[in-house]
């Protein structure tokens, strides 16, 4: 038997009935009795089979093969393609245009952001998917007046810039050396505008202000005399009883300034949004800061009498005060100290004095604020009494008198702090070092001393963004200065 043709025909069988429709019974039962029948004479049927199977593969085989020819004689782009013939010879899609292609490698993102929104796209990302939101005005020029993003190195002033990039724990590894503050000259001004190099305007301390709780600072109000804006004038009283004294300067002194330009370098180190300037002059080597008043929004009727709830507390807190009370009758005192290495000349005014047992003078801030509830005693630790401590530490005054208000000027009570104590008080909650406001300042006036040039002028701003101190060409030197100067060499 030949098991292969046996396998062929079951194959072919079992195909066939797969093919066939189905049927009905009687015709399933007829067609196994055929099948038995020619299963008994399968010899001469699978010959039959066999050899008609292999004539159809044959057939099919060659119709493949001249299919194939034909395809293969037939020319795409001949013209016989029909299909090829009716192509237009210009396509009537537009040319695809791809995007731009973005620089990987450049990992400075440059102006990603908002910088998108300024012309040119000199960021490479393309306009943007939405246009500005809002009527909004650009960004440039925003903050305050001339403290804006368009001032540093786009400004034909600038000359050189401090950023602020030490962190508090950089800062606080310093340990900035700073002298014992002491007197050196004094000057009073009195009424009418008059300056004496003496002590004739300093008032005496009233030691029991604390029974005053209760009064009404409000009274006197209407016969206030406000302070009077002497621009470069007072810093030349400082200067006139420099001369006055004949302390020397060159070879001596690096800075000659007020108290009030050091305040805000130091308290710079934690407040960041408060902005100043003051002017830098280079004169034989000694260095004048000279301070600028920043323009302010007008002051209301409220804004006036909370100013002068303050010189009311004072008056209040001195012997012998006059009934009427001018803020521009006032004391300074001329200190000498050092910071790091930098010797440094100050004019302070003082609100008054006291004495010790052994008759030892030494003075004494006086200060008012609202009364501290749970909302405002943190603010009022973190930035009020650093200016305090700042203020007192750098002039050497060991106390500070607070006299704490209502909203009506009702003066609610009075407390007494120590000057070397606050630090500590603040210590604890972590709100600012005076380690690193030291440190800062000596960051400063280090970068100050050694960038400014001789007999150069320049201005030391700190405004928006407050990331950095810029330092800009001035146009020109104060005319007390100048004569100071001039004075000297004669």
């Amino acid at each position: 038997m030949d098991f292969s043709e046996q396998d062929v025909d079951i194959f072919d069988e079992e195909l066939e009935r797969e093919e066939e429709p189905p049927q009905d019974k009687e015709e399933e039962s007829h067609s196994s009795s055929s099948s038995s029948s020619s299963s008994s004479s399968n010899g001469s049927g699978g010959d039959t089979s066999t050899s008609g199977s292999g004539s159809g593969t044959s057939s099919d085989a060659d119709e493949e093969e001249e299919v194939q020819g034909e395809r293969e004689e037939k020319d795409l782009f001949g013209s016989d393609n029909e299909e090829y013939c009716k192509t237009p010879a210009t396509s009537p899609f537009p040319v695809p245009v791809l995007p731009p292609i973005r620089n990987m490698n450049n990992h400075n993102r440059g102006n990603f952001g908002r910088g998108r929104w300024q012309p040119g796209f000199s960021n490479d990302r393309g306009p943007p998917l939405l246009p500005r939101p809002g009527a909004f005005h650009p960004r440039q020029n925003f903050g305050f007046g001339r403290f804006s993003h368009s001032n540093g190195r786009n400004d034909e002033r600038f000359v050189s810039e401090l950023k602020l990039s030490k962190s508090e724990e950089t800062l606080s590894r310093k340990h900035i050396q700073f002298q014992e503050p002491s007197e050196i000259a004094c000057y009073s001004r009195v009424d009418g505008g008059d300056v004496s190099f003496d002590d004739r305007s300093l008032r005496l301390f009233k030691r029991h202000v604390c029974d005053d709780v209760g009064a009404d600072l409000n009274e006197g109000f209407e016969s206030f005399v406000e302070k009077r804006d002497l621009g470069c004038e007072g810093f030349g009283d400082l200067l006139a009883c420099i001369r006055n004294k004949n302390i020397p300067l060159r070879n001596n002194i690096h800075f000659v300034t007020f108290r009030n330009n050091l305040n805000k370098i130091m308290a710079t180190a934690y407040i960041r949004h408060e902005p100043w300037e003051m002017g830098v002059h280079k004169r034989n080597g000694v260095v004048y800061l000279d301070v600028h008043k920043l323009p302010e929004r007008r002051q209301t009727d409220l804004d006036r009498r909370r100013c002068y709830w303050g010189y009311a507390f004072e008056s209040l807190a001195t012997e012998n005060a006059p009934s009427n009370i001018d803020a521009n009758v006032e004391y300074c005192s001329v200190i000498k100290t050092k910071l790091g290495a930098h010797r440094i000349i100050m004019g302070a005014e003082m609100d008054c004095c006291d004495t010790t047992d052994d008759g030892r003078k030494f003075y004494i801030e006086l200060k008012t604020s609202r009364e501290l509830d749970y909302h405002t005693e943190e603010r009022f630790e973190r930035e009020k009494l650093l200016k305090f401590w700042i203020q007192s530490f750098l002039a050497g005054v060991p106390y500070i008198v607070i006299g704490f208000r209502n909203d009506a000027g009702q003066l609610v009570r009075t407390e007494r702090l120590r000057t070397k104590d606050i630090t500590q008080r603040v210590k604890m909650k972590n709100y600012w070092q005076g380690g690193v406001c030291l440190a800062f300042a000596d960051e400063v006036l280090c970068w100050l001393y050694g960038t400014v040039k001789e007999n150069e002028d320049y201005i030391l701003q700190f405004g928006s963004p407050f990331y950095r101190l810029e330092l800009l060409q001035a146009p020109s030197c104060p005319d007390v200065i100048t004569s100071h100067v001039e004075q000297l060499q004669a």
